[in-house]
């Protein structure tokens, strides 16, 4: 969401005033660009985690509320469903142990967590859906008290003008006739902060995209939804329908949704957020007093709230981030694909993956996206989420440019034996550059290779407990994903990755 929300229906302010101060907040960003107004080069990241609450039989608790208050660190905070918490990783250098000082602050917070939320009879669970989750968890009355959500539920149910539908084809199909917003936050999410220069923002962001794909092959982790069984990843097509302001006619007149991977690559961050402005209606129209102009002409960093406030209601899968922090402006690229868990060590192979392979592609000389399409990489991103780590992609060939929009300089490639082969070998090239220590650079990227080897992950162990638990013992569906989830439970906190639990 951005910023927080202090403003009732009634205080919502004029559209059109609005739209000027979002034009005002654009004008101050581009000439921030062009002045050079931003923080210094500098290899920061940062981690955001959502987290699910379930009690010991694996279903799903709501009382976030009553945890938050038991846990009492701001590092952990509120998110829409009350299953539902995020924590807040303090930004680190991205060098030297950095994972593996990251491995012992995460498992050391979560821990305490888990320990203070036993109190109020829930534990914590990192996974990218609760199995046992059910649409009748879902109602308005499971949105956490924030009105911020709220506010933001009323306003994607006026611009839709009608009941948000479900219908999501997969190992099985579901269809529900009406849900509501807190559908959403079924899908929880790893989000990765890179902050970068102005100059290299754009590079990166269109090497993230490309890799959004392989990301979510390696990742998925969210199999099933309201007990069926989906995409190896159904957190994507969740997320866009359950967010989705559009209308049937406004779908097929190709309104773009909220939720949305892009229709091109880019050459700033100006064209992203700028994309917003031009692209989606404000869904929260609410007005800050700062006039940014005149910040700047003071020799301030201005705030942006408005263009900030928007940019949080427009779900990029790499949203561009503008941040203030000791009175100097920086820009971030947030990726946002990936599902939370299955473990705190498989969490940061995610993410040593993600910024060593980010590392190399956008400085390669002749970079991906002047290859791949970006229609393809689109395609890629839809491919890895439904079919994860069996999913086969259009990718460029090894040592040849090729043309973009033709095909001939594509080849198609199994996520595997991309990763393996290519992906993975740039990955370790890209943390040795960062200045990452060959221990945790090995250990992390180790991970992720034995999941290719062993060509399983989060989802495909949840499918694969689950219907060993169906067939070996005659467990019905509710019984079977309760067991298959105290399982996971029970694996998740012993640390060990993913693909060294056995199944069943």
């Amino acid at each position: 969401m951005g910023e927080k929300v202090v403003a009732t229906r009634a205080d919502l302010a004029d559209r059109q005033q609005y739209r000027l101060k979002l034009q005002a907040c654009l004008d101050a960003l581009g000439r921030m660009l062009r002045e050079d107004r931003f923080d210094r080069p500098r290899a920061v990241m940062g981690l955001e985690i959502e987290l699910n609450l379930a009690d010991e039989q694996g279903l799903p608790v709501m009382r976030n509320a009553q945890v938050l208050s038991a846990i009492g660190s701001s590092d952990f905070q509120t998110e829409l469903g009350q299953f539902n918490i995020e924590v807040n990783i303090v930004p680190h250098r991205l060098c030297g142990h950095v994972f593996e000082e990251l491995r012992e602050e995460i498992d050391t917070g979560l821990r305490y967590a888990d320990r203070q939320a036993a109190e109020a009879g829930a534990r914590i669970l990192m996974v990218g859906i609760l199995p046992t989750l059910e649409n009748d968890h879902t109602g308005l009355e499971a949105m956490s008290h924030n009105q911020r959500y709220s506010l933001l539920s009323d306003q994607i149910l006026a611009a839709r003008g009608e009941d948000i539908a479900l219908d999501i084809e997969g190992v099985e199909h579901l269809q529900l006739e009406s849900i509501t917003m807190v559908a959403e936050a079924a899908a929880t999410s790893l989000q990765l902060h890179l902050q970068v220069t102005p100059e290299r923002f754009s590079s990166v962001w269109n090497a993230a995209q490309a890799i959004c794909g392989p990301q979510l092959a390696l990742g998925a982790n969210s199999p099933f939804l309201f007990g069926r069984e989906l995409w190896r990843e159904t957190r994507p097509v969740l997320f866009q329908q359950a967010c989705d302001t559009r209308s049937a006619e406004l779908k097929a007149q190709g309104v773009r949704p909220i939720t949305w991977f892009g229709e091109r690559w880019v050459d700033s961050a100006y064209d992203l957020f700028e994309e917003n402005l031009r692209y989606f209606p404000a869904l929260l129209p609410i007005c800050d007093d700062e006039d940014p102009l005149k910040v700047l002409a003071s020799g301030g960093a201005p705030r942006l709230a408005e263009m900030r406030l928007h940019n949080g209601t427009i779900y990029r899968w790499n949203r561009p981030v503008y941040d203030v922090a000791g009175g100097v402006a920086h820009l971030r690229v947030e990726n946002r694909a990936l599902p939370a868990g299955p473990t705190v060590a498989d969490t940061l192979a995610n993410a040593a993956f993600y910024y060593g392979l980010v590392r190399v592609l956008a400085e390669q000389p002749r970079p991906v996206w002047t290859r791949l399409p970006f229609e393809r990489a689109d395609e890629n991103f839809r491919q890895g989420a439904r079919y994860g780590i069996d999913a086969v992609f259009q990718w460029p060939r090894p040592g040849r440019a090729g043309r973009a929009g033709r095909s001939g300089g594509l080849q198609t490639v199994s996520a595997v034996d991309l990763v393996l082969n290519e992906l993975l070998p740039m990955a370790h090239q890209g943390l040795d550059e960062w200045g990452v220590e060959p221990v945790d650079r090995d250990r992390y990227l180790g991970i992720i290779e034995q999941r290719c080897l062993r060509r399983t992950n989060g989802a495909a162990w949840q499918s694969a407990t689950f219907h060993r638990l169906r067939e070996r013992y005659g467990m019905d569906r509710p019984a079977a994903l309760a067991a298959m989830t105290r399982r996971y439970a029970e694996h998740m906190r012993g640390g060990e990755p993913v693909h060294t639990w056995p199944v069943g």
